[in-house]
């Protein structure tokens, strides 16, 4: 199976009992462009439910300007945790909301200022 977005398609590659993981067009033995997705089923007692955990964790090989090395990994990883029994409309609205922030200036101005107060 294949993950597409933003015009790039990560492959399946790497399978386990809770995560799988993806390469996509650019990597090679030496150069990373891996998506992992995994989850931690959820755990309920005789009292509560549980909760659902995933996670995805994209890493990229970049070149690197007036750094001490040519290149690093960079990393973005988005955790969640859902109460078992949440609605599946407010998933999607709890997930459309953080892309939205992702997706905009203030994101952009956090990951590359380290900026958390605005």
């Amino acid at each position: 199976m294949s993950l597409v977005f933003n015009a790039k398609t990560y492959t399946a590659d790497q399978f386990g009992p809770d995560a799988v993981g993806y390469y996509g067009a650019a990597h090679t033995l030496s150069i990373k462009d891996d998506l992992q997705l995994s989850k931690v089923p959820a755990k309920p007692t005789t009292v509560f439910s549980g909760v659902a955990r995933t996670q995805c964790k994209l890493t990229r090989t970049v070149t690197l300007t007036g750094a001490l090395t040519p290149t690093g990994q960079a990393i973005l990883t988005v955790a969640g945790s859902f109460p078992i029994g949440m609605a599946s409309a407010d998933i999607d609205a709890f997930s459309n909301d953080l892309g939205a922030w992702l997706a905009g200036a203030d994101a952009k101005t956090h990951f590359k200022l380290q900026k958390v107060s605005y």
